[in-house]
């Protein structure tokens, strides 16, 4: 929504694993939010103290808000809850609708889930998005791999 707690989550987990794949001149990775609260601000605090302690860096990301070229630009345009998802398919061009999905579609476990907004919870809250990003984040790169035939 925002960009400052899941999405910069899931950015930075997912290019840290396309790094180590090897795959980082072929995949370019970014997140926004559906929302304009927090554009040019780095991720919450919370967020980056959660990853930096299973070994993500956040901090040289800001929050901006999606754009209509996001949707010609990337294969794939991911929203973590059903809000979002409905915004962002609400926003998308037709033609690029079919790109719109949820993050955890690629995540075994929680296929067809959402990922929670920590940001009024808990200090645990934030450990939990880790959690299903990681799960999501290898499902995608999964699938992204396959495509690739890499």
């Amino acid at each position: 929504m925002g960009n400052i707690c899941r999405s910069p989550t899931a950015e930075g987990v997912f290019r840290q694993m396309v790094e180590a794949a090897g795959l980082d001149a072929r995949i370019v990775t970014d997140s926004a939010g559906t929302h304009d609260y927090h554009v040019g601000r780095p991720p919450d605090r919370r967020t980056c103290e959660a990853a930096s302690q299973r070994g993500y860096d956040l901090m040289g990301l800001r929050a901006r808000q999606v754009t209509a070229a996001d949707f010609a630009q990337f294969d794939y345009v991911l929203a973590m809850d059903r809000e979002n998802l409905d915004h962002l398919a609400g926003i998308a061009p037709a033609e690029f609708r079919g790109k719109v999905r949820l993050f955890l579609d690629f995540a075994e476990a929680h296929k067809g889930g959402e990922v929670p907004d920590p940001y009024y919870g808990t200090e645990r809250g934030f450990t939990l998005v880790l959690d299903l990003v990681e799960e999501g984040a290898r499902g995608l790169l999964a699938e992204v791999k396959k495509k690739l035939g890499a």
